[in-house]
C-alpha cells in the first residue's frame, strides 16, 4: 500500500499534462502512486497517458473536476492523499515535507505548501487577500479561496468527516470543500514555496465572471448547517451578504434584474433568520475540534 495517493484530474490539457507528471517522478519521495483521471479528454491526453506504465488511469465522460478528483479519491490506496491540477508543477521536496509535517503531527488532517505564481509565462506576487494561513481559517477563507489543490495534502480520514467534492459545482468546488474542513480543523500552512502554479490560460475555469453565485451557494450551506460558532456564523453571514450584493451589482449591469432580485432577497432571507436566532440564543452550537490550537499558527 502506498503511503501517498496523488490524483491528477484533467481534461484537454495535453499541452501541460507532461510537465505534471513528471514533476510528481521527481520527487524526492517515492512511496507515492499517480492516479490520473482523464475526464472525457478529445486531445491527445491517452496518447501521452500511454507512455506511463507506472501510473494508473481512470477514463470517465466529462464530468468536471469534483467528479474527477472524487474518481481519483475512490481509487486511491494510500492514507495520505494529494492533489495536483494537470497545469501546475511540484518542486522535488513538496511529497517529502510534507509527509515528514505528518510525521511529526499525528493529529493534523490537512496540510498545504506556499506556492510559486506564474502567469502568462511570468512571475506574480500574490496580492494581500491572496495570503495563507494556518491553523483554524475558517473566517480568513470565506473571501475567497485561499487553500489551492495542488498545494493540499490530507488524511484520507479527513473525507470521511466532512465528504468529498460537491459535483454540482462547476467552479469554486475548493472553496466549498476547504470551507467544510475549515470551520471544524486546523488547515496547517508550511511556508516553503513547493508548487508552481500557473495562470492566465484560455481554459482557466475561474477566470470566468460569475464565480460569486457558487460561493454563496456554498455559504448558504454551512450557514444552514446548524454547525458554526457564534463568531464563525457572523462572519459566514457577512461573507454572504457581501457577495449577494456584488454579484447582484454585476447582474444589473448585464440586464440581469430578475437575477440580481433574487440574489438581494436570499441576503435579506438570511439577514431576518440571524436576527431572530442572534435574539433567541446568545452563541451557537461550537464545534468539537481535533486539537487545542486554535491561535492560527502552526504547532
Amino acid at each position: 500500500m502506498p503511503t501517498v495517493s496523488v490524483i491528477i484530474p484533467t481534461y484537454n490539457r495535453g499541452w501541460a499534462l507532461n510537465r505534471a507528471i513528471d514533476s510528481v517522478l521527481a520527487q524526492e519521495f517515492h512511496d507515492f502512486e499517480i492516479i490520473v483521471v482523464d475526464d472525457g479528454s478529445s486531445d491527445n491526453t491517452s496518447k501521452i497517458l500511454q507512455s506511463y506504465p507506472q501510473i494508473s488511469v481512470v477514463r470517465q465522460a466529462q464530468g468536471g473536476v469534483s467528479a474527477a478528483r472524487n474518481a481519483g479519491i475512490a481509487w486511491a490506496a494510500g492514507g495520505l492523499i494529494t492533489f495536483l491540477d494537470s497545469d501546475d508543477l511540484w518542486l522535488p521536496e513538496k511529497l517529502s515535507a510534507q509527509v515528514a509535517f505528518f510525521d511529526a503531527h499525528p493529529e493534523a488532517l490537512i496540510c498545504q505548501t506556499e506556492e510559486i505564481w506564474i502567469r502568462n509565462g511570468k512571475f506574480v506576487n500574490p496580492k494581500k487577500r491572496h495570503k495563507k494561513y494556518s491553523g483554524m481559517i475558517f473566517e480568513q477563507c470565506l473571501e475567497l479561496c485561499i487553500v489551492s489543490p495542488s498545494a493540499v495534502m490530507m488524511r484520507r480520514s479527513l473525507f470521511d468527516e466532512i465528504g468529498t467534492f460537491d459535483e454540482t459545482l462547476p467552479v469554486c468546488e475548493d472553496y466549498d470543500l476547504w470551507l467544510r474542513a475549515a470551520w471544524r480543523f486546523p488547515i496547517y500552512l508550511i511556508e516553503a514555496p513547493l508548487v508552481i502554479k500557473y495562470g492566465g490560460h484560455s481554459d482557466q475555469l475561474s477566470r470566468k465572471w460569475g464565480a460569486d453565485r457558487f460561493r454563496i451557494q456554498s455559504l448558504k450551506k454551512v450557514l444552514e448547517s446548524d454547525m458554526l460558532s457564534y463568531s464563525q456564523y457572523t462572519a459566514a453571514l457577512a461573507a454572504l451578504r457581501r457577495k449577494c450584493e456584488i454579484y447582484a451589482t454585476g447582474c444589473l449591469k448585464r440586464g440581469r434584474e430578475n437575477e440580481a432580485n433574487q440574489y438581494m432577497r436570499l441576503s435579506d432571507q438570511f439577514t431576518k433568520q440571524a436576527d431572530s436566532l442572534l435574539k433567541s440564543t446568545e452563541s451557537l452550537p461550537q464545534s468539537t475540534l481535533p486539537f487545542e490550537n486554535t491561535s492560527g499558527q502552526s504547532p
